[in-house]
């Protein structure tokens, strides 16, 4: 029983990871992914051991996608973002911890931007001219962290995918 247990938890840990690897080579528009999302649901379903696994998933898409110079800035707000997961209780919880990871994510990328790429004076005047110049791409973050943190709920924690045993023990 525990075996088959775990096997549940490695295949959808796997599925999602596959998911989240594939997504960032679909064409989509700029910022408008999964990744938040996935970021704060995978250790709510599967605890914060979860996380070196999502940044492993990033890290290997950047390998095909190309490594930048934003990555400690992508992916430390990533796992800053999985960590937060820890701090849900219920569905209204999940879903203001998703709205915050999408603003975390906003806040930390674009600090990399005016603190790496040169493209901004380094003043308060080139950090705000920064996240300014950031917001279209903040609109993206946030609805498509929003629409896919809405789709894990309504289908994982859903009376749909209860027979699952992680996301059942989780949903009740």
């Amino acid at each position: 029983m525990k075996t088959e247990k775990s096997l549940y938890y490695i295949f959808i840990l796997l599925a999602s990871i596959v998911f989240l690897f594939l997504f960032r080579f679909i064409p989509h528009p700029p910022n408008f992914t999964p990744v938040i999302a996935m970021a704060l649901y995978l250790p709510i379903l599967f605890g914060l051991w979860s996380i070196p696994f999502i940044l492993l998933a990033f890290a290997i898409t950047d390998y095909f996608l190309g490594f930048h110079s934003l990555l400690i800035w992508t992916w430390g707000s990533l796992a800053l973002i999985g960590l937060i997961s820890k701090f849900t209780i219920n569905y209204f919880s999940r879903l203001m911890l998703s709205f915050l990871g999408a603003l975390i994510f906003f806040m930390i990328s674009n600090f990399g931007v005016w603190f790496t790429s040169g493209f901004y004076e380094s003043s308060f005047k080139g950090l705000v001219e920064c996240y300014i110049m950031g917001l279209p791409f903040f609109t993206n973050t946030l609805l498509s962290t929003m629409i896919f943190a809405i789709f894990i709920e309504f289908f994982v924690f859903s009376k749909y995918f209860n027979f699952i045993p992680v996301i059942k023990k989780k949903h009740n």
